[in-house]
């Protein structure tokens, strides 16, 4: 039996596969010293109530219905409160069991907003959201698991019925000491309540400390929520401890359990180091393809230290071959294995400014893993041919032992490629002919992934340089270069091929889907959109969206627009149910070429690699993985959230230290947001945002139009819209909530 995410602290995940324990999931096995049949399993009994039965059903009836045995029936009893736990079935106050979706029940995640309402986001793929109104979310907080009852299905309404899984255990905030009790208000707007704490569990906090609090209870209706002070922080001294705080803010794990350090300690012992010369017998010993003789580069950022891909390519007869190797984690890490378990828990690798939190023990993600230059590296090749307009004609998948030739940089290929740099080329000219065909055959794919409708954000991510304190000396805008181009076009041809292989398989495996856009949320663009685009189309469909990227194209407002057009949009996410990519416009894709970092494409590693080793896979492990995968999928889409939240902490407070010796100064800014409660700025001398609140508008009284997503001045006549350009004040850096005040201004001064 196979394990994946291991026991996570403080919730009702159980052993090594998310919230289901693979004792309940898949009863095939030998369990507490009895042999249950097949037959009762998760699946079963699903199928059971599908087939069999129209209606609730009692214990005994279930029993007699699917003539289980005196075991079967045990195991029964089990499995089902598991499946009640994890919302797959539900019993009524009758003490009957029935499936969720029968009775108007549907499992997903609770999306809260600060005013207490939200809306659940539906774990079956291609559903709409349904709205929770505040009154009925029965104290669900963020990215909470729950069950909600549809109650009225043309307004997509519901009301939550039940928690299935917190997401949120701990919360920071300030020690509020008064007369007749102590409580913890939260710094996050998105909790709504106050954490009462008793004086037995408030330790050695005073008022006004900032402090972490262990959530002991939930509210009810009849209690509010209790909890207990694990730690008193201190106010950040540096950037450094301000990122310290972050990441006990959101309990991420710095360091590994013992276990795993000791299990990464022994890889060096026990794997074969240089296998043997290129040309000899020792790849084949080891089943692998030996693909050392190919001309191999790793492309990464200057300060990458886990090289988890890397790329070969020649030029055929009918077009192009592409080689993309990835680093065969699976060899090293087996399912079960304590660093696997480590490994699912944490779901994802985390990266800061100043550090990396891995998903892996660095002496596998910086070393035995990596795709070094000039070492031999295990791998797992997708080898693809293309014809000249970058149709996939074949895919080939193996095991290989490559040995990457030079370790290259987003900005050394860009001098190459886009600079003509005679001294980079030169200093490269051994490659020159592979980097001039990578550039052909990335035009080539580009071209045919935006002509089905793919959408194409090229938009700039914010990169904090810090200087050798650790203190933030600049931030500005990473910009997307064609090295990038060449290898995001390279590793999505290659999760393509891998996902379209499983599936023609029938083999059960995790997508990376990418659902429409919700009609609703489609209105907000329509408003900003329209004025911007020049097409004067006013209705908006999902389809539309890539040619609307094209219109906007080169308007003052393209990057505002592109990143609410972002924000529109459904998340990505992990499903065992292939619904497509709406943002690729692939009918089917998955994560595969970053093992090191994301745990998801560790687990398409070893599924692929157990459907190309094997003609078939049994029913037996069909199953295993049908019971584990969903539980895989929603742990490692949350834990990506989650990872995503706290670099934006990071990068936010990174930020207010960046701005906190510039109050008082004058800058250029565009329009990013509008809302009731002023403009959200950001300056176009730094990648910094700040707001304006309506109330620092002095000069006018500020209304605003909701259809046009706009404030205009009563009186001067003066508008604000999205992407409008105003020069900004700095008046105050808020440290406590990360944020950056501004004014409204003259324009600053031009020298000369």
């Amino acid at each position: 039996m196979c394990g994946v995410v291991g026991v996570l602290p403080g919730s009702s995940i159980g052993h090594a596969h998310g919230r289901f324990r693979p004792e309940i999931s898949l009863l095939s096995f030998s369990l507490q010293r009895h042999t249950i049949s097949i037959m009762v399993n998760k699946e079963s009994v699903l199928a059971f109530f599908r087939e069999k039965s129209g209606k609730p059903l009692g214990f005994k009836e279930i029993v007699s219905l699917m003539r289980l045995s005196h075991p079967e029936a045990r195991a029964l009893k089990r499995l089902l409160r598991q499946m009640m736990r994890e919302g797959d079935i539900v019993m009524t106050r009758k003490g009957l069991y029935g499936p969720a979706e029968d009775m108007n029940l549907l499992t997903g995640r609770f999306e809260a907003h600060r005013d207490g309402y939200g809306f659940v986001i539906l774990e079956k793929p291609a559903e709409r959201d349904i709205f929770v109104p505040a009154r009925s979310a029965m104290g669900a907080m963020d990215n909470d698991r729950v069950i909600v009852r549809i109650e009225n299905w043309q307004r997509r309404e519901g009301r939550i019925i039940r928690i299935l899984e917190r997401a949120t255990t701990r919360m920071v905030g300030r020690l509020d000491i008064t007369k007749n009790a102590s409580y913890v208000r939260p710094k996050s707007k998105a909790v709504p309540f106050d954490l009462y704490v008793s004086p037995k569990d408030r330790g050695k906090a005073r008022q006004d400390d900032k402090v972490i609090a262990e959530i002991l209870s939930y509210p009810t209706d009849k209690r509010p929520p209790s909890g207990k002070i694990i730690r008193v922080l201190k106010e950040p001294e540096d950037p450094a401890s301000e990122i310290e705080e972050i990441i006990e803010e959101f309990n991420l794990s710095k360091k590994f359990p013992k276990e795993v350090r000791e299990a990464a300690g022994l890889f060096h012992a026990e794997v074969p180091s240089a296998v043997a010369p290129k040309g000899s017998a020792g790849a084949s010993r080891l089943k692998r393809k030996d693909v050392r003789d190919l001309t191999t580069v790793t492309i990464d950022g200057e300060r990458a230290m886990d090289f988890d891909d890397a790329v070969s390519i020649a030029l055929t007869g009918h077009g192009y071959r592409l080689w993309v190797h990835i680093a065969d984690v699976g060899f090293f890490v087996g399912w079960n294995s304590p660093i696997d378990a480590e490994a699912g828990k944490r779901g994802t690798s985390v990266y800061f400014p100043d550090r990396v939190i891995p998903m892996l023990p660095r002496e596998l993600s910086e070393d035995l893993c990596s795709l070094k230059p000039g070492v031999d590296r295990f791998s797992f090749t997708v080898e693809m041919d293309f014809d000249r307009n970058g149709a996939r004609l074949s895919a080939k998948f193996y095991p290989g032992l490559i040995r990457s030739d030079a370790r290259m940089t987003y900005t050394s290929v860009r001098k190459i490629l886009v600079d003509l740099d005679s001294a980079e080329r030169a200093k490269y000219d051994s490659l020159l002919q592979d980097f001039e065909l990578m550039n052909e055959l990335c035009g080539v794919l580009r071209r045919m992934r935006l002509e089905r409708g793919s959408l194409d954000f090229d938009l700039p991510e914010p990169e904090v340089l810090l200087d050798l304190q650790g203190r933030p000396e600049a931030i500005l805008r990473a910009e997307r270069n064609l090295a990038h181009m060449i290898i995001e076009e390279f590793m999505i041809a290659a999760n393509e091929a891998v996902a379209e292989h499983l599936e023609s398989l029938g083999v059960p495996s995790l997508y990376r889907i990418h659902e429409e856009p919700d009609p609703m949320k489609l209105e907000e663009i329509v408003k900003v959109m329209h004025p911007a685009a020049r097409t004067g189309k006013k209705l908006l469909k999902a389809g539309d969206f890539s040619r609307l990227l094209l219109d906007i194209k080169g308007t003052p407002g393209e990057e505002i627009i592109n990143y609410m057009i972002l924000r529109s949009l459904k998340q990505a996410r992990y499903s065992p149910v292939n619904v497509g990519h709406f943002g690729l416009a692939s009918g089917c894709y998955t994560h595969f070429t970053s093992p090191i970092r994301r745990y998801p494409d560790l687990v398409v590693h070893r599924i692929l690699r157990e459907a190309t080793a094997k003609k078939q896979l049994s029913d037996t492990r069909i199953r295993e993985l049908e019971g584990m995968l969903p539980d895989i999928a929603f742990h490692c889409s949350r834990m990506e959230r989650l990872s995503d939240e706290a670099e934006r902490q990071v990068t936010g407070a990174m930020r207010v230290w960046f701005m906190k010796d510039k109050v008082g100064e004058v800058y250029e800014g565009l329009v990013a947001g509008v809302t009731p409660y002023g403009l959200r700025v950001r300056l176009k001398d730094f990648y910094v945002e700040g707001f304006i609140h309506v109330s620092y508008m002095t000069d006018d009284f500020y209304r605003y139009n909701e259809r046009t997503i706009s404030l205009s001045g009563r009186n001067t006549g003066r508008n604000f819209r999205i992407g409008d350009t105003l020069a900004v004040r700095v008046d105050r850096v808020d440290r406590e909530e990360r944020e950056i005040i501004f004014g409204v201004a003259s324009p600053p001064s031009r020298k000369g």
